[in-house]
C-alpha cells in the first residue's frame, strides 16, 4: 500500500481488526520512511458491477459515489453515520446478490430511495428531489401529499 503521504510504496501493517458489522477489515498502517500513520479499510467485492445510466452509458459501480450522494441527502441530518455505514453495505449486497453483472441506474436509484425512506423523512425528500427532477414547487408538494396520504385539513 503506497503512503498517501510521502508515495513511499511499502508502508507496513501495525493494527488489523474486523469492523463492527464484520463486512471490512480495519488496518492502521505506518509509513517507515516518513513515519505518517494511517488507516485502510478492505472489504470483499464479489463480482464487477457496472451501472447502465438513463442515457445509456455504463460506468463501473461505485460504493463511495452511492454514499457521497446518501451524505448530501442526509446532510445535517441527526442519523448516525454507522446506520448509514450498515444501509451502504446492504444496498451494496442486494446489488452484487442480484447477480447481474450490469444494473439500470434506476435500481440503484430505488434502493437508495427506499433505504433513506428507512433512515429519514427530509433526507429522503431531499434525494427524490435530485433523482426524480423535480423543477417546481408543486412537484414537492405532489410528492410529499403522496408521502403522508390524507394529509389535507377539511
Amino acid at each position: 500500500m503506497r503512503c498517501p503521504f510521502c508515495g513511499h510504496d511499502d508502508t507496513q501493517v501495525k493494527d488489523s481488526r474486523p469492523t463492527e458489522d464484520n463486512t471490512s477489515i480495519r488496518r492502521r498502517r505506518a509509513c517507515p520512511n516518513c513515519g505518517g500513520r494511517f488507516t485502510t479499510f478492505e472489504r470483499i467485492q464479489m463480482r464487477e458491477l457496472t451501472v447502465i445510466k438513463r442515457n445509456g452509458q455504463r460506468a463501473s459501480f461505485e460504493r463511495d459515489k452511492l454514499a457521497r450522494s446518501m451524505a448530501i441527502a442526509l446532510r445535517k441530518r441527526p442519523v448516525e453515520p454507522d446506520r448509514v455505514e450498515r444501509v451502504i453495505n446492504g444496498i451494496v449486497r442486494r446489488l452484487e446478490s442480484l447477480g447481474e453483472q450490469e444494473i439500470p441506474s434506476s435500481v440503484v436509484g430505488e434502493m437508495i430511495m427506499e433505504a433513506l425512506a428507512g433512515l429519514d423523512s427530509v433526507a429522503y425528500v431531499r434525494f427524490a428531489s435530485v433523482y426524480k427532477n423535480f423543477r417546481e414547487a408543486k412537484d414537492f408538494e405532489k410528492f410529499i401529499g403522496g408521502l403522508g396520504g390524507d394529509n389535507e385539513e377539511a
